[in-house]
């Protein structure tokens, strides 16, 4: 498989790995009233992407680098310091049940002995990498594909969580195009640094709404 198409199927949001069912904390901004307007979304997606994404791309860049050499022991120390960085049982919750169906979609689409390595319920960053590995990819497009994921999946949410024009959510991702190069770029640069000295970007405010979102008795995504 070439590497630019591997690249294209690792991002594509038809992808069969769950994505779809979650707004990436949209949709409890937008209940809460921080969210109300395209600017509003431009904000939330920058934020997010700086914190949430900038945190899964060093993971997904370190989780392909070691699987480019075979050796998936240190995973299981990966999966222990991704959970110390998310406070939220929900999120971290979220995380793993995404994980699992992408190591089950990529299994089924392109089978590998490394996918079952990868423990009952991993994170998903870590599943990106090692997937991102199995398809010939290096660290920066392991993290590049997971930004892309984090930042399209929420601003797709907005389509149906606010009245917008699906123009101008493309035009605020056209916009960020060189942010998630650059946070890819910085992401592969952590692959030889130990996995507690990986970053560690934190959003209270969005673990806060992820455990309140999961106790709202009206909800059209997941998280």
């Amino acid at each position: 498989m070439g590497k630019q198409a591997a690249l294209l199927l690792l991002a594509d949001g038809r992808l069969p790995a769950g994505g779809y069912a979650h707004s990436g904390g949209l949709e409890p901004a937008i209940t809460a009233g921080r969210v109300t307007d395209v600017a509003g979304l431009e904000r939330f997606l920058i934020g997010r992407t700086e914190t949430a994404g900038s945190l899964a791309a060093s993971f997904a860049a370190a989780a392909c680098a070691g699987s480019q050499g075979g050796d998936l022991s240190g995973l299981p120390m990966l999966e222990a310091e991704l959970d110390a960085r998310i406070p939220s049982p929900e999120l971290r919750k979220v995380s793993r049940d995404l994980g699992r169906q992408l190591r089950r979609a990529m299994n089924s689409i392109h089978p590998h002995s490394h996918f079952a390595a990868l423990g009952r319920a991993p994170h998903q960053p870590v599943v990106m990498g090692v997937a991102a590995a199995v398809l010939g990819l290096g660290p920066r497009e392991a993290a590049l594909a997971i930004l892309h994921e984090n930042t399209a999946g929420a601003a797709a949410a907005a389509a149906k969580l606010m009245r917008i024009d699906p123009f101008e959510v493309h035009a605020i991702l056209a916009r960020m195009t060189a942010r998630l190069d650059r946070l890819a770029v910085k992401a592969a640069e952590f692959v030889n640094r130990p996995f507690a000295d990986l970053p560690a970007p934190g959003s209270p405010l969005t673990d806060i709404a992820a455990e309140h979102h999961r106790r709202s008795d009206v909800r059209l995504f997941a998280s």
